[in-house]
């Protein structure tokens, strides 16, 4: 790994941290900022979701409609990173689809610091009910 001062290696080094604990679905949270900034899930609320805590609480139940997922791709330009997530969903329907979502990310001291993803909501919202 780069030395730690270099931003590529500190955003990478956060989102590998991120990634693998979100998986996992556990131990992903020590790299949120506590004022992290959230859109996403529905196109028409442009307005963030703004606290570590109350996107903790979104993950809690996004993390029951996914039983696995991987990065596909991540390219990291200095703060600023875009991720691929490749998601296998599973709904209360009973339906499985596997899904990308486009991630894109911030990072500010040392923490990630905000994220906003785009998916297809309609496919996600129809399976969920």
């Amino acid at each position: 790994m780069e030395a730690k001062n270099n931003k590529k290696a500190t955003t990478r080094q956060l989102l590998e941290t991120y990634y693998k604990g979100f998986a996992e679905k556990a131990n992903w949270e020590s790299v949120i900022a506590d004022d992290f900034e959230y859109v996403g899930g529905d196109m028409t609320k442009t307005e963030p979701v703004i606290g570590k805590q109350q996107y903790i609480e979104i993950i809690k139940r996004f993390s029951q409609r996914f039983e696995s997922m991987k990065v596909n791709e991540m390219i990291i330009e200095g703060n600023k990173a875009a991720v691929i997530g490749n998601y296998d969903f599973q709904f209360p329907n009973g339906q499985k689809i596997n899904g990308n979502v486009a991630e894109f990310w911030t990072v500010k001291g040392g923490k990630l610091q905000s994220l906003t993803i785009y998916f297809d909501t309609l496919t996600f919202m129809n399976n969920s009910k």
